[in-house]
């Protein structure tokens, strides 16, 4: 399945639902994604405590002298599955990672015919082990350890970060910035953030602005990413750097949201295009940087690099009705071999990956997005189902999207 297929397929089923693509629709399918002054609302032993915690998890005093302990860290097992939830109730986890929350979306219409993308989150709770549904924030992004998130409030562009507990569920401090934030990510180090500013939000439909879609004109998305912010999480000391949104040749711009994400070092920022080479990378000073060597064949599969640097989780590879996605070689850019997987998400670890797969007797058409988590082994036909087959619920409403880290 090329790129092109994969598009249109995915355009088809949005349509079956009655649904209008969002404006990183393009971005999403691709699985390209991927984070000066500053006021902390804390002391600075609270903003150490903060750091720390972002990528350690460690037993923490909460008033009383109570003693709570990251659900996480309480069921250490290898593999945590609920191959009976849809989505998820309860913590799911593999190997080194687990899901540390996932997210719904829908278009809300707004007076003057403007639109507007909400989120749902499901955000893992770290005192009961279930994932909380919320609304409260427009945009989560959780941190290695996965005792902190980094937040952002309703209306965007948003002029601060929080950082939630999650044990406690509360603000732990903000982090004011001087510029718009639309999107934010931690590190892989959990040391830093970088979080895309805009200058308008990449999440509303605007009627000036709109396009036509199966003959009838809707609200439509601009595209006005003004560059990227990079937060030390210990300090709060933010530095801005311009870097406007990707044009093609014609002078087209695919998505209102472009944010930015980390190299698997954490040294580089890279923002993802939808043509070669893919990613363009740059410092942390926003100067314009050269490829890393082991990112140098990553593609647009989510998995991207193995924890040990050798392998990459690839795109879909299977043939007729084969169900398989590629294993290749950082160094290379070959296939070295196979897996029984639809998308792949995450590495469990050097040997396993999470991975999307669908029903191998409905796997054609729109029967390709009724999929569910897989824990699947290189050299092995050995699955293990995570979750139940992906479906909207009552209380999250559209098909539910996992966000991954390090446990």
């Amino acid at each position: 399945m090329n790129v092109d297929d994969l598009l249109r397929d995915a355009l088809r089923e949005q349509a079956a639902e009655g649904a209008t693509a969002p404006p990183d629709f393009a971005e999403r399918v691709l699985a390209a994604r991927r984070r000066r002054r500053t006021r902390v609302i804390a002391g600075a032993a609270l903003a150490t405590v903060a750091a720390v915690a972002a990528v350690v998890s460690v037993p923490v005093l909460h008033p009383g002298g109570q003693d709570v302990r990251p659900a996480s860290q309480m069921n250490k097992s290898d593999i945590i599955a609920h191959p009976d939830q849809s989505p998820p109730r309860d913590l799911i986890a593999a190997g080194d990672q687990a899901l540390a929350a996932f997210s719904t979306y829908k278009r809300v219409e707004l007076p003057g015919h403007d639109a507007e993308l909400r989120r749902t989150y499901g955000l893992l709770n770290q005192k009961t082990g279930k994932y909380d549904r919320t609304t409260r924030w427009s945009w989560i992004d959780v941190a290695p350890g996965m005792r902190t998130a980094a937040v952002l409030e309703r209306r965007l562009p948003a002029d601060r970060i929080g950082l939630l507990d999650l044990i406690t569920g509360k603000v732990q401090r903000w982090i004011e910035l001087d510029k718009g934030v639309a999107g934010v990510s931690f590190s892989p180090d959990g040391k830093k953030l970088v979080a895309t500013t805009y200058a308008k939000n990449p999440d509303h439909y605007y009627w000036s602005h709109k396009m036509n879609v199966n003959g009838k004109d809707e609200a439509g998305p601009v595209a006005s990413r003004t560059g990227f912010t990079i937060v030390d999480v210990a300090s709060g000391k933010a530095d801005w750097h311009r870097l406007p949104f990707w044009k093609d040749e014609m002078g087209w711009s695919p998505n209102a949201r472009a944010d930015l994400g980390f190299s698997h070092d954490s040294t580089l920022v890279y923002e993802p295009i939808p043509m070669a080479p893919g990613r363009i990378y740059y410092d942390l000073n926003g100067r314009k940087a050269a490829t890393p060597a082991a990112e140098r064949h990553v593609s647009y599969a989510e998995a991207g690099l193995s924890p040990d640097g050798k392998l990459i989780g690839g795109e879909f590879a299977g043939r007729g009705n084969e169900i398989a996605s590629a294993i290749v070689d950082s160094a290379t850019g070959k296939t070295v071999t196979k897996v029984p997987g639809q998308q792949l998400l995450a590495w469990a670890d050097d040997k396993r990956l999470i991975a999307w797969g669908c029903d191998p007797k409905k796997c054609n058409g729109t029967g390709e997005f009724r999929n569910q988590l897989l824990l699947l082994t290189m050299g092995s036909d050995k699955v293990v189902q995570l979750s139940d087959f992906r479906k909207a619920s009552d209380d999250y409403p559209g098909r539910w999207t996992p966000q991954f880290t390090t446990r």
